[in-house]
């Protein structure tokens, strides 16, 4: 048998195992929700997918989704050029949920009537229910829901029936039953709408007859069968950064393959304090998983030696990682395969992979930053295998606790793939490094303490390339300012400043003053994104 006949082989079983699960279809016309309204489904545990609004009617049928949801969109339906799906979907006899732009789209296409509201409606809006059945069964009246639209339906198609309304909309909810087509004005997959969810159980449980199949343990079973399958006796290289994502591929990809599984771990030096020998312990010792220590932190060091500039910091780094990468991966090789904790967030938003012309394999020319800090080298041709790429970061943190990862790991904060060298403003130095991770490590401590860290989606500390003026014990000093980052957020796309107390601010004040040598001043970041980032680089 050719390698080219195996690949193609593994292709259609990971195919079939695709099509034989019960899956919804979102087809996105560029909504911000688009990948919300996958997350809300996958939590009802049924398996969902975002593909694109050009997805044709016979790429639907191979797909033999339960049920398809029409994402909003920026676009007004009569504009010239606005995205449409193709027609045909409306004869697929499949439950169809239009939502907003979907809905208007759904209207128009179907011969009803769309225009531009006298009155927008953006935010909170009371539903009033009228037809309380089907897709609205157990949605209370009154209940609020989130709108955003500036137009609206005006002439309903044949055979729909008004379900809902607001007072500024008089087609706030919309159906055909008989052909089992709804639309709704309002965004059900948001937080803000408070009956949403239940009116997403009513589509995916008993309009489209989904069973709750997407379940942790399933998708484990599944993964581990794909994994042998497709690698087969061959060996595979995983760069190990410590986050949950490559963690949990690391366990996954042992409980597989067991020894045919290498870890790369490259301490560039930026981490946080005593964190690449807990790490590189935790792998080794206690579960036994293969891991190959890099010492590379002087190398890395000399690359942002007088580098000031963020984005040239960033660059360096990432190609010494290369370099390093690139060294290492032959010293301990070969390999046919290059795992990477790919999530499906990143599968919707970014097109950063190659298909091999004759194999039809992607091959890997990156690793993503939020694992590592750069990228591969296009001649380093590994076939890569990603097998978190069908869950979102949630679902990884599910599937980590599942197989055993430790909680310490499971729910640790995001950390920068360039670590501390963007958390030190200005030029990295070894005396800053050591500044940092002291004042760091006291964040940590005292934020555990108050028992916040899981509360929390980041809390770290930033160094600033200024020093002031300040006394401690009648001398005066002339130290660096360190700035509290504390902030929450659900996904990372925006967060607002955390309102923590000022006694556990004093707290952190006084031990980093006290404790950590050239620092003197402490100050809180109440900016939040946005308009401000994060991460200060």
């Amino acid at each position: 048998m050719t390698l080219q006949t195996e690949q193609q082989l593994e292709a259609e079983s990971i195919d079939q195992n695709r099509l034989d699960r019960q899956m919804i279809v979102i087809l996105d016309f560029g909504s911000q929700y688009s990948e919300l309204i996958a997350r809300r489904i996958r939590e009802t545990q049924v398996y969902s997918e975002v593909l694109s609004y050009r997805t044709t009617v016979a790429q639907l049928r191979q797909l033999n989704p339960k049920g398809i949801i029409l994402s909003g969109g920026p676009n007004s339906v009569y504009d010239t050029g606005a995205p449409q799906c193709d027609q045909a979907i409306w004869s697929l006899g499949v439950p169809i949920l239009g939502v907003c732009y979907g809905m208007q789209l759904m209207v128009q296409q179907l011969g009803g009537g769309v225009e531009r509201s006298e009155l927008a409606e953006y935010g909170k809006a009371s539903l009033s229910i009228d037809d309380p059945t089907d897709l609205l069964t157990n949605v209370e009246d009154g209940t609020t829901m989130w709108m955003s639209h500036g137009d609206s339906v005006t002439r309903l198609p044949d055979g729909f029936e008004l379900l809902a309304h607001t007072a500024n909309t008089a087609c706030a909810a919309i159906a055909h039953h008989d052909r089992k087509l709804y639309g709704v004005q309002f965004h059900p997959e948001v937080v803000h709408s408070i009956g949403g969810l239940a009116l997403i159980r009513n589509f995916v449980y008993h309009i489209c007859h989904c069973e709750p199949t997407w379940t942790t343990d399933a998708f484990v079973e599944e993964a581990i069968r794909e994994i042998r399958a497709r690698v087969g006796d061959k060996r595979v290289l995983l760069a190990l950064s410590g986050g949950v994502d490559s963690s949990t591929l690391a366990f996954l990809l042992y409980r597989a393959i067991g020894d045919q599984l290498t870890c790369m771990f490259i301490d560039q030096g930026f981490m946080r304090k005593l964190e690449p020998e807990r790490l590189v312990k935790l792998f080794r010792d206690q579960f036994h998983i293969p891991v190959a220590y890099v010492n590379a932190r002087e190398r890395f060091l000399a690359q942002v030696q007088g580098v000031t500039d963020p984005e040239v910091k960033r660059k360096r780094i990432g190609h010494e990682f290369i370099r390093v990468f690139e060294e290492e991966s032959r010293r301990l090789g070969p390999f046919d395969y290059l795992a990477q904790g790919t999530l499906y967030p990143d599968v919707i938003e970014s097109a950063d992979t190659n298909v091999d012309p004759q194999t039809g394999e992607r091959v890997a020319v990156k690793i993503k930053s939020h694992h590592n800090v750069g990228g591969l080298p296009k001649d380093l041709q590994f076939k890569l295998i990603e097998p978190l790429r069908k869950l979102f970061k949630d679902e990884v943190r599910k599937v980590g606790r599942s197989i055993g990862l430790p909680e310490e790991i499971v729910l640790r904060q995001p950390f920068p793939g360039p670590g501390l060298a963007i958390r030190i403003l200005g030029e990295v130095t070894e005396d800053r490094l050591d500044i940092l991770r002291d004042a760091d490590l006291i964040v940590r401590q005292e934020i555990n303490r108050a028992g916040l860290y899981n509360e929390l989606w980041q809390a770290f500390a930033v160094l600033l390339p200024v020093r002031s003026v300040g006394v401690m014990g009648d001398q005066r000093t002339y130290a660096y300012p360190i700035v509290l980052r504390f902030v929450s957020s659900e996904d990372g796309m925006t967060a607002d400043w955390s309102r923590v107390s000022y006694d556990l601010l004093e707290i952190i004040s006084n031990r980093i003053v006290n404790e950590v040598r050239g620092v003197n001043r402490v100050v809180y970041d109440i900016t939040s994104k946005p308009p401000g980032t994060i991460e200060w680089e």
